[in-house]
């Protein structure tokens, strides 16, 4: 099995494999087709998001060039309802959350949101007809998964579960596990071995990097 992650210090900085995972939200709709005895509400609530990024994907108009900024920009706010980056960064710094001021609280979820937002727009980009079956979702609590299964068009078949979390009247996508590797804890781990090798200000000062290396969006 391919490397779960690329290191903090190259240049992907978002392992492959979870920006696939980030990508494959989108073929639900494509596959979906009429509910099955697996849907629930919560495949409802990801089904109406992905709705709506596909029909911004698929637009013709939205497609053009000169449209690009204001393309990302409306699949970023869909995103922002799908996935709980304030949740995420938390729980990706680990116990290094501890010990960061509220101002620096707020910039690193400011830094990795927009990077893990970044991500999933781009790449979902170049979504190209995988599918995805459901295997059903399981609620406790305030927290619950929804298991999936990506079918490559080689055929070959990656299990996927999101991780949920109840936020007000919604849930909201705080983790997603691929092939037994979470999203969250690879990016814990690799923050983690960046804070100890060279400090908290170094990795803030990489998250920014990658902000200059971007094309705009």
């Amino acid at each position: 099995m391919a490397r779960a992650h690329e290191d903090v210090r190259g240049s992907a900085f978002f392992p492959w494999r979870m920006v696939f995972v980030w990508v494959s939200v989108v073929a639900v709709l494509a596959v979906i087709g009429p509910r099955s005895a697996a849907a629930g509400p919560l495949t409802d609530q990801v089904h109406e998001s992905i709705d709506t990024v596909l029909k911004l994907v698929s637009d013709p108009d939205l497609k053009k060039d000169a449209r690009t900024t204001e393309r990302r920009r409306m699949i970023r706010q869909v995103a922002a309802e799908l996935f709980d980056f304030t949740e995420i960064s938390q729980r990706s710094l680990g116990t290094h959350w501890r010990a960061r001021t509220a101002a620096e609280r707020e910039q690193f979820i400011t830094l990795f949101g927009d990077l893990l937002e970044y991500s999933y727009v781009s790449k979902i980009e170049t979504y190209s007809g995988e599918t995805i079956r459901y295997l059903g979702e399981a609620v406790d609590g305030q927290q619950a998964v929804v298991k999936t299964r990506i079918v490559t068009k080689q055929g070959t078949e990656i299990p996927v579960d999101y991780r949920m979390m109840q936020n007000g009247t919604r849930w909201l996508v705080y983790d997603v596990n691929i092939e037994g590797v979470s999203l969250v804890a690879n990016y814990r781990s690799q923050f983690n071995a960046v804070i100890q090798r060279s400090g908290y200000p170094d990795l803030v000062a990489r998250l920014k990097a990658k902000q200059v290396e971007r094309p705009g969006s």
